[in-house]
């Protein structure tokens, strides 16, 4: 988790993950971390049991990111505890009282955060997370949506918070990941519709491309 959130590079997280065979090849690609979405209205939603099947065995090759949206703390630790994920991030409208248990516990974990304007910014402290991701503004659809946002905005927080790792989400594709890269320089880029030919089915091509411009970027 140090690793790959280390705030003086730009590394690469692909979300949405829903086939095993996708898993494993983002290992094989050097990819540092994966994202599985446990939302159940999620198009890339995987359900936690098909999940357990396959995330253990990538333990240490890959940071695990579980994906939740207002889901209860008791099913978010249950995956932690047993070692399916290593991360959880949260994705919905989860509070820092709701977030407080997870900081306590050592557990760490992601805070999402969609950006509509610089006072979606405010108080993302009050969180005590780990990291902290910025999407676009999506209410009641939470993330995945192939928008971006202002990354003004984005660049102004990480200059403001440097000592806080934040990844970039919202819209990411070969087209434009030099320009996030070297515009907003955040910890990571995160990627879903822009990793994908179809939702939760990855395109290796468009990783292998978008993996290029980071480190072209930088």
């Amino acid at each position: 988790m140090h690793d790959f959130l280390q705030p003086a590079t730009t590394s690469l997280k692909v979300c949405g993950i829903t086939l095993e065979s996708d898993a494993r090849r983002l290992v094989t690609e050097g990819i540092p971390a994966l994202g599985v979405n446990f939302w159940p209205k999620s198009k890339r939603y995987l359900a936690p049991v098909k999940a357990a099947e396959f995330l253990p065995a990538l333990k240490g090759r890959i940071l695990r990111v579980g994906v939740f949206v207002n889901a209860p703390a008791a099913e978010v630790l249950e995956l932690l505890e047993n070692d399916v994920i290593d991360v959880a991030q949260f994705h919905g409208d989860e509070t820092p009282e709701y977030c407080a248990p997870f900081a306590e516990k050592g557990h760490p974990f992601i805070r999402a955060i969609g950006v509509k304007n610089a006072d979606s910014l405010a108080n993302i402290h009050d969180y005590k997370a780990t990291a902290i991701l910025l999407d676009a503004h999506a209410p009641g659809v939470y993330g995945g949506t192939g928008d971006t946002f202002d990354w003004n905005l984005a660049s102004e927080f990480i200059k403001a918070n440097p000592n806080l790792p934040v990844l970039l989400a919202g819209g990411i594709t070969a087209d434009n990941a030099a320009e996030a890269t070297s515009v907003v320089h955040p910890a990571a880029l995160d990627l879903a519709s822009g990793s994908e030919s179809a939702p939760g089915i990855k395109d290796f091509e468009k990783i292998r491309a978008i993996k290029n411009a980071i480190n072209s970027a930088q």
